[in-house]
Formats: C-alpha cells, sequence, structure tokens
C-alpha cells in the first residue's frame, strides 16, 4: 500500500493498493447525500452498497468518451438539482478517465464547486486522468476543451479493478506510463525494458511500482504548477497530435493507443529535426510495441489533424506549441514547427 501527497488549491492523497470499498465509505461519514457518478456498463457490476446514513444515488452516464459530453453534463447538473445536492454533499466518480473528467466537472460546476473522489478503475485513471485535477467535457471542435481545474478530496486505487482490463485497455493505459518515464523518470523505462504485455500483467510487483512511479510524477508536476503555466504542460507529451486523432477517428481509438502515436509522431518530428537521436526513437518504437500499442494508423488527412491540433490548449493564438524532449527525463517547448518536418513525421506514422 501506497500513499501518495499532492498539493494545489487543496492537499490530498492518492492511495494505492487499498479496497476501495471500505476506504470510500469513510469519507461518507456526516454527509446527507452522496451522489455516485458510474457508467452503465459498470454500474451492474458494482457491489451492494452498504447501509449509512447518507443517502446515496446513482448517475449512470454513458460508456468512453461518449458519456463525456455536454449534453450528459446538462443531465447530471439536473439530476443533482433534482436530488437537492447542496455543497456539504459529495460526488464520487467511478470509473475510467471519462467518467473521472465528467464526474469531477460536475463537482466543480454545481454549487461553483463541491467535494468529489476519484476511484479510477482503467490503468488510464490511475495514472493519468484521476490525479491533478483537471475536470472536462468534449465539444465538437476538441477534446477537453471545456473544463476546469478542481481537484479531488482523494484518490482511491485498488489494483483489483486492472484484473477486469482487457489486454488492449490495459495496453492503452500504459501509454501514459510510458509518457512519464520519458519525461520524468527513466526507471520507469527500465522496468518496462524487455519486457512484453502478457509477462507485465502476470507481475503484480511490477505493475504497482509502475502506478506508484507515474503517479508520484505526475504528483510531483502538478503541485508544482496546478494551473498549467509551463512545467505541467510536459504531461500533455504525444497529446497535442494524439488528441487530434481521437477527435478525426470519432474515439474509434483508445486514448493510450492515440497517445502512443502521437509521442512517436514527436519522437519522429525530432529525430527529423536532429534534436533527438536514433537511439531515443527506437526506444519508442520498441517500448510501445512491446506493450501492444500501435506505432502507426490509417490516419486522416494532415490536413485535418493539423486544423484539429491548431486549438490545441497549449496554442497560442495561431501559434502551434508541442511538448518536445530535451533527452530522455527532460522536456521543452517547440513553437511554429517546419511545416514540412511535421508532414514527414506524420507520413512515418500514417498506414
Amino acid at each position: 500500500m501506497n500513499r501518495i501527497s499532492v498539493s494545489s488549491e487543496r492537499d490530498y492523497e492518492v492511495v494505492i493498493g487499498l479496497p476501495w470499498l471500505p476506504e470510500l465509505l469513510k469519507s461518507f461519514v456526516s454527509r446527507e447525500r452522496i451522489a455516485i457518478i458510474v457508467s452503465e456498463k459498470m454500474r451492474k457490476d458494482l457491489p451492494v452498497f452498504p447501509s449509512t446514513d447518507a443517502e446515496v444515488f446513482f448517475f449512470e452516464v454513458p460508456d468512453g468518451e461518449e458519456g463525456k459530453s455536454i449534453t450528459t453534463l446538462h443531465a447530471l447538473w439536473n439530476w443533482l438539482g433534482a436530488a437537492g445536492f447542496t455543497r456539504s454533499d459529495l460526488i464520487v466518480s467511478i470509473g475510467g478517465g471519462a467518467t473521472t473528467d465528467l464526474g469531477g466537472f460536475a463537482a466543480a460546476t454545481w454549487l461553483r464547486g463541491v467535494e468529489w473522489i476519484a476511484v479510477p478503475t482503467t490503468l488510464a485513471g490511475m495514472v493519468d486522468a484521476s490525479v491533478g485535477g483537471k475536470t472536462a467535457v468534449n465539444s465538437d471542435y476538441g477534446k477537453n476543451l471545456i473544463g476546469s481545474f478542481h481537484s479531488p478530496i482523494q484518490v482511491i486505487i485498488d489494483l483489483v479493478w486492472l484484473e477486469t482490463l482487457s489486454d488492449r485497455d490495459f495496453s492503452a493505459g500504459l501509454a501514459e506510463v510510458i509518457k512519464t518515464g520519458f519525461i520524468k523518470d527513466n526507471e520507469i523505462l527500465v522496468l518496462l525494458e524487455g519486457k512484453e504485455l502478457a509477462e507485465l500483467r502476470q507481475d503484480s510487483t511490477a505493475v504497482e511500482e509502475l502506478i506508484s512511479r507515474s503517479v508520484q510524477v505526475k504528483a510531483h508536476v502538478v503541485s508544482g504548477d496546478f494551473k498549467e503555466s509551463f512545467e505541467r504542460e510536459s504531461l500533455n507529451y504525444g497529446h497535442t497530435f494524439g488528441h487530434a486523432i481521437e477527435i478525426a477517428k470519432k474515439f474509434e481509438l483508445r486514448h493510450g493507443e492515440c497517445v502512443g502515436i502521437g509521442m512517436l509522431f514527436i519522437a519522429n518530428l525530432q529525430n527529423i529535426l536532429g534534436t533527438i537521436d536514433n537511439d531515443v526513437l527506437q526506444s519508442h518504437v520498441r517500448l510501445l510495441t512491446s506493450m501492444g500499442l500501435p506505432i502507426s494508423y490509417e490516419l486522416p488527412s494532415w490536413e485535418e489533424l493539423y486544423s484539429l491540433m491548431l486549438v490545441d490548449k497549449k496554442s497560442r493564438g495561431k501559434t502551434l506549441r508541442l511538448v518536445t524532449l530535451d533527452g530522455v527525463g527532460k522536456t521543452t517547448r517547440l513553437s511554429d514547427p517546419d511545416i514540412e518536418a511535421m508532414k514527414q513525421a506524420y507520413e512515418r506514422v500514417s498506414q
């Protein structure tokens, strides 16, 4: 069991390795109402909640990114209003990153902010979405463009959820783990080197260490830069191109699969520009491949993806800004990259 502290607009803990329900029930004390936000698919698998003094309500949302919409959020706001939710009540989001993003944003905006707890059930949710206080829904023009910074009061990571994941979903979550290795903690890459996906899934000790290290990276970064003035942007390595793929392909790929392709796009771009060597580039290829992640895909046109990249949150005006590596473990920013170099990098990851 591991407890990692995060400092932002409030201090809170990420608890790793404890059974989620007993840990969660501690927060029900002195609450009148609890809103459990959960995906439709997961709702039927939740255990019966023990009787408490609090009145517990369940709100089901569509699975995946489909649930992270303005339509779902509007329904959730009305539901909270009908239930009479006040500032002393609690929202709990149980699910993957899309569900915790939605529940957190509802908590941020209901009565200008109520307390919430994240119970991530996917690897991607554990190491990325649930930690750091970024909450959001998607718009027609891009992913996570409508959002707020609003930290949970606790994040509860129970590793038993990982047993429910398909290889594809587990693999997708590993993209965020690999990302933290490249931007901050080389030991993560060392732990992954030479392993295959099936082998890693059988090694619970290694998986817990990878999760703890990834969460520690994010906790350190967001504690120093909560509202993403610069350092926190490093957590978006590979995401500008990845988010563009997600929107253009209408979320047919997992978020992590898009991030993996996005990281390889950046690595290829830097290799073309001469700012990283072939060893770093091949490290991307080797790790992504061994963990079952795609390194190329049948992508939309370059023009479509580029237009979507320009509305990324890191852009300033008409200036495209990309998170890049200054060697393994350190990031920098590249503004207005050479268009022809970007096209070449796109062609390397496009089937």
